[in-house]
């Protein structure tokens, strides 16, 4: 919707877009991508478009215990003190929700919190898509970045009076989804600027998660120094997600791609091979003994199932390592299994970005890849190991996988 256009004339438009759209007949407008995909993946699930289907409400204690694994609640000043304002002034409420789309924390204006009860928007309610249909929270962790919906934009009836906008939080520690901030209302307070507003509240409260990580780091490599200097041959201290607070012996690297619920003893990391791993408060102590068991790796798994949580796990022999990819590292992955014969740097800039001349991009992002996965991803061209047996773990719901992706080249591949 424009700037200065009725809301209540557009809501009407969208409503007769809605009805025509789901019924087969010729819309008067086309929908927006986003919507429209939405609304295929309902159709696909069988939701019914005339009804709530929501999840069970979380009991308050639930609820609690969610807050306090979220990873949300310092974030949460930065979010009120951005969005508050506006929600009590123009008769908002403001919602966090957590990467399952439970609703945690909501507040604003008295008068909307008792109709959002009335719709079950609150808190421990679940909006995610499969749930609730297409909405801003549910939709926002389906695709991954700012979503605004309004009223009959909104798959399911029951949620045509409302206009909501929502943004995602990601972890600095890892870049995992944490959750999405969002901002409801009745649909004839619909503004255009309200996404914008809140896609810019979440990057400040990013950064707040930001520096409370580097005060951590800061922190854990003030136990590392003493520790490091005391090791003989490769080694490095990094906290919980791999991020590096020391090294001995090694050339200085900002991440490592440690395994998913690491333990002390032996472990096993693409870059070094076999890796002796003890605790140390708040992190760990790695020290690389043996770069030659990379060898024994036979099979790599792309696990891209469930599209906004990519995955990939090695194994072979004794190995059995997972770890969580960045979306852009996922599209890589998938860009290399599909070409196994490799890509240039120049095919790759055009794959992702549709852009030949963008190869320091490429070089730079596959650098941080390799660090990561030396001995898998390898050059010139890029590619997967030859003697690696590579799956791809795809969608059970008969989507293509990365469906959310945006990389030309991804969309080329055949579903």
């Amino acid at each position: 919707m424009a700037a200065g256009e009725d809301p209540r004339h557009y809501a009407r438009l969208v409503a007769m877009m809605r009805e025509a759209t789901l019924s087969g007949a010729r819309p008067p407008c086309v929908p927006r991508p986003v919507i429209a995909e939405s609304w295929r993946r309902m159709v696909r699930l069988g939701l019914d478009p005339d009804h709530n289907e929501h999840d069970p409400v979380l009991t308050s204690d639930e609820v609690e215990a969610r807050r306090r694994e979220s990873g949300l609640t310092e974030a949460l000043p930065v979010l009120r003190d951005g969005l508050m304002g506006l929600a009590e002034e123009a008769g908002h409420i403001m919602v966090v929700a957590d990467h399952e789309g439970r609703v945690l924390w909501r507040d604003g204006s008295a008068v909307v919190v008792r109709k959002a009860d009335e719709l079950g928007f609150s808190e421990g309610a679940g909006w995610r898509e499969e749930s609730a249909g297409t909405n801003a929270v549910g939709t926002t962790l389906a695709v991954g970045r700012p979503v605004q919906v309004f009223s009959a934009e909104h798959y399911v009836r029951t949620h045509h009076n409302w206009t909501c906008a929502a943004s995602p939080l990601h972890s600095p520690r890892d870049g995992r989804l944490l959750g999405v901030v969002n901002i409801s209302s009745p649909a004839t307070t619909f503004h255009p600027t309200t996404l914008a507003l809140v896609d810019a509240v979440a990057q400040l409260a990013e950064a707040q998660l930001r520096l409370r990580h580097l005060a951590d780091l800061e922190r854990l490599r003030s136990v590392a120094l003493p520790v490091i200097s005391r090791v003989e041959g490769r080694a490095f201290v990094t906290d919980a997600d791999g991020w590096v607070a020391a090294t001995a012996g090694l050339a200085p690297v900002e991440k490592i791609a440690l395994p998913q619920n690491i333990t002390a003893g032996r472990i096993w990391l693409p870059a070094y091979g076999g890796c002796d791993v003890e605790p140390l408060p708040g992190g760990w102590l790695v020290r690389a003994v043996d770069s030659e068991s990379r060898a024994y790796v036979t099979t790599v798994l792309l696990d891209l199932s469930k599209p906004a949580f990519p995955e990939l796990t090695v194994s072979g022999g004794k190995i059995n390592w997972s770890h969580s990819l960045t979306p852009r590292h996922a599209e890589i992955l998938y860009l290399l299994s599909h070409y196994r014969a490799g890509r240039t740097a120049r095919q790759l800039a055009v794959d992702l970005f549709d852009d030949p001349t963008r190869v320091v991009t490429v070089r730079a992002e596959m650098s941080r890849l390799r660090k990561h996965l030396g001995g898998i991803v390898q050059t010139k061209p890029y590619r997967i190991a030859e003697n690696l047996d590579l799956v791809v773990n795809r969608p059970a719901n008969g989507d293509r996988p990365l469906p959310y992706s945006g990389a030309p080249g991804i969309r080329r591949i055949p579903a």
